[in-house]
């Protein structure tokens, strides 16, 4: 129960709280298998788990928010037009464009080929979520934004909110789920994935300092090297010009408040942004109510996140800019001995050179310092005690750096414009994990520490050409060279005997080639056609690291070889000005070799595990996403999105029984349905439908998990000049779903309402 001083600093807390104790409705229709259904109690968020740190600062600094007065700004200062290298800007196929203001939204992206250009006219199939949309959003957190993408997925159900960690994988288009991600996720140009694991810390990445986040879901290697392997994910930061403040501060059930500020001024020729954002929440019962016993309660997270950036024009053409940033996070996994902490401190430099002849030069350098602790408990079947299994330190760090030119250009048959660079990256991590054994002997393992370095680098070039404005082929060339080095691992037992096996060294590289095709026969109409070559290296996570989720303990594999893709896509965009709709459909086939999964054994290991990443044999992905974007009047648009996804075991040596089989943690169908209102002067309000089809937990496809949909609502008013009041609601209808099967069923969020204050572009 919160303090009844805190009560009284912030009345919206209690307002929150009376409404969500109004609205919330009983269970109905849960997205369960049929046998879930008869045994599942309804969920409700009715408890505040005793061990959970309570709010003491967020309610007072919202009431002091909330008491403000806020200055009327003054009229925004002009943007410069992203370089295009000479094209027309045209308007991208956005997600969300609700106002005239907005029409700029999304004119040019840079992924697709690593410069800015039109958006339509890149031959890869590109989806832009705006800074308006991402605003609007009902979502918490960054991993529910980007998977109301349908073609976008992380690896379990839940959101970040209370996902470990390391199940914070992204996959697009369903290729081969898993809490390592197959995708890159980018935060302007520079990655974040995780150098160890591979997963991404979403709640590590503010929105409010957000313009776009572009999603390219196609093998990206030919650009991008490792970990594009299913596609990239950029999110692009805002520009920063005049003099900015911007705020968020909201609070809702489960105990969940949030505070989020970013501040912008220049100096001339220097500028500088300032973002912060804290969060706490209570969570909510992960475990089934069916599998529920005495140690399990609420999933309690928290987590804080600093990042300054600066920027100076050092002259006309030369721009240089610097970024550092810091994270925590802490979460509770629902047990008091299932616990992960992540801190990490991240830091950047870059450069930017144009020159009238010579094109321009683009140089980033980048680092990471962190550490991931996590607990993992040992827990009998009736759930009735715990005793902690074991006790994982991870510390790593990486460096890397990137120089990308682009051209001028230049004609030979039509128009070319030449893309190169080359980027190198190190990356070095070790699991330190103390065991504790249920049954204590001499010979018991008590300590493992295992880790390694890996270096990677790669070189790359692309050519745009363009024989007439209906038609563009462009072609990609890399090629990578990864080193894995130092690995290693140290046994120690109980008797004090210590046991060190190294690992081989192994060098590999891979070639990875893609051909586009755009054309464009009509003004309203563009084709799009692309052919790709892609791959990911292991990750040191995967080479060393042991895991375990509920009871299931799986190896790590030190033999791992890379994962390879051929694929391709075709699709056609049809956009009509008049009617204010756009309709794209893209079909896609992906064939992936060697990829790494967690494959059951027949046999248990010595130490316990009954699965272990292993290299299985192929798998075929295919299938067809389709959107509509319709503008149905000046305050009304529309969103339609649908994926299917047929992603199947096709060659398994050594384990047959999985041929034909359904990759786990992948269904075949995915959609979004949303609505918005948007009338400056009444209300802007989204309804938004998220729609996901049956899977199965594992590779046997014995543990399915049924389908479910839910709806999210979002409401927000200008009160006086630049201050909104705003509210949200996810799973509105409080419909109980499975989220996971490992072990124990687990469940995903029930219905979580906040409402608060914001701050827009105050001076």
């Amino acid at each position: 129960m919160t303090q009844p001083g805190l009560e009284r600093a912030f009345s919206i807390g209690r307002t929150v709280a009376t409404f969500c104790g109004a609205i919330r409705p009983t269970t109905w229709n849960r997205g369960v298998g049929l046998l879930e259904r008869a045994s599942m109690p309804d969920l409700l968020v009715t408890h505040r788990s005793p061990h959970v740190r309570r709010i003491r600062v967020l309610a007072p600094l919202l009431w002091a928010l909330a008491s403000s007065t806020v200055m009327a700004a003054p009229a925004p200062e002009a943007q410069e037009v992203p370089d295009t290298n000479g094209q027309p800007p045209t308007d991208a196929p956005t997600r969300e464009r609700t106002e005239a203001e907005d029409a700029d939204a999304g004119r040019t992206v840079v992924t697709g080929s690593r410069r800015p250009r039109p958006a339509r006219d890149v031959p890869a199939t590109i989806t832009v979520l705006p800074r308006p949309e991402i605003d609007r959003s009902p979502t918490l957190t960054q991993d529910s934004l980007v998977r109301t993408v349908p073609s976008a997925a992380t690896f379990r159900r839940t959101p970040s909110l209370v996902s470990d960690p390391t199940a914070q994988g992204l996959n697009l288009r369903g290729l081969a789920p898993s809490g390592v991600a197959r995708s890159l996720v980018l935060l302007d140009g520079i990655p974040v994935n995780d150098p160890f694991g591979g997963w991404i810390f979403w709640r590590s990445l503010p929105r409010l300092g957000l313009e776009r986040i572009e999603v390219v879901p196609s093998g990206g290697s030919a650009l991008y090297g490792s970990g594009a392997l299913g596609g990239v994910v950029q999110l692009v930061s805002r520009d920063i010009t005049g003099t900015q403040l911007d705020a968020d501060a909201t609070y809702g059930n489960a105990h969940t408040g949030m505070l989020a500020a970013r501040g912008v001024q220049m100096w001339g020729p220097v500028r500088a942004s300032l973002e912060a954002e804290l969060l706490d929440s209570d969570g909510y019962p992960i475990v089934s109510a069916a599998q529920r016993g005495a140690i399990d309660a609420d999933t309690p997270s928290s987590h804080a996140v600093l990042n300054g950036r600066v920027e100076v024009d050092a002259t006309d053409a030369l721009t240089l800019s610097a970024r550092a940033g810091l994270f925590r996070e802490d979460q509770n996994g629902g047990t008091r001995l299932t616990t992960a902490r992540v801190e990490l401190a991240h830091f950047g430099a870059g450069a930017r050179l144009r020159t009238a002849d010579g094109g321009t030069f683009t140089l980033d350098l980048f680092g990471r310092v962190q550490r991931f602790e996590q607990d993992r408990a040992r827990i009998p079947q009736d759930r009735s005690s715990e005793a902690l299994a074991a006790s994982q330190d991870v510390p790593a760090n990486d460096q890397g750096a990137s120089l990308v030119w682009t051209g001028p250009s230049w004609t030979a048959l039509g128009t070319h414009v030449l893309t190169a660079g080359l980027d190198a990256r190190r990356m070095t991590g070790t699991s330190r994990e103390q065991l504790f054994p249920p049954a204590p002997s001499e010979t018991a393992l008590r300590l493992r520490d295992t880790g390694g370095t890996q270096l990677s680098g790669g070189v790359f070039i692309e050519d745009l050409y363009t024989p007439s404005p209906a038609l563009e082929l462009s072609a990609a060339l890399r090629m990578d060279v990864w080193r894995n080095q130092d690995g290693e691992q140290r046994l120690e037992r109980a008797n004090g005997a210590v046991a060190t096996t190294r690992f081989d060294d192994r060098t590999e590289q891979q070639l990875s080639p893609r051909l586009g095709l755009r054309v464009r026969p009509l003004e309203g109409l563009t084709l799009r056609a692309s052919a790709y070559r892609a791959f990911r290296a292991p990750t040191l996570n995967e080479l060393y690291r042991p895991f375990q989720v509920g009871t299931l303990l799986t190896a790590a594999n030190a033999h791992l070889g890379a994962e390879r893709l051929w694929g391709a896509e075709a699709g056609v965009e049809a956009e009509s000005s008049s009617r204010g709709l756009t309709t794209r459909v893209t079909g896609f086939w992906n064939v992936l070799d060697d990829p790494i999964t967690n494959v059951t054994l027949e046999q248990p290991l010595p130490d316990g595990s009954t699965r272990q990443r292993e290299n299985l044999g192929q798998a075929r992905v295919r299938g067809v996403e389709a959107s509509v974007d319709w503008r149905l009047a000046r305050q009304w648009t529309a969103l339609l999105a649908y994926t299917f996804v047929d992603p199947v075991v096709t060659r398994s040596p050594g384990q047959p029984g999985l041929v034909g089989k359904q990759l786990a943690q992948d269904p075949r169908h995915r959609g979004t349905a949303i609505l918005t209102f948007h009338d400056p002067d009444i209300v802007t309000a989204t309804v938004q439908l998220r729609v996901t089809g049956a899977q199965f937990e594992d590779d046997l496809n014995e543990r399915p998990m049924g389908g479910y949909a839910v709806v999210d609502v979002s409401a927000s008013r200008r009160l006086f000049w630049k201050l909104h009041v705003f509210g949200a609601v996810e799973n509105l209808f409080d419909r109980e779903y499975l989220a996971g099967r490992a072990g124990v069923d687990t469940l995903g969020p029930p219905l979580l309402a906040r409402i608060g204050l914001r701050l827009r572009d105050a001076p």
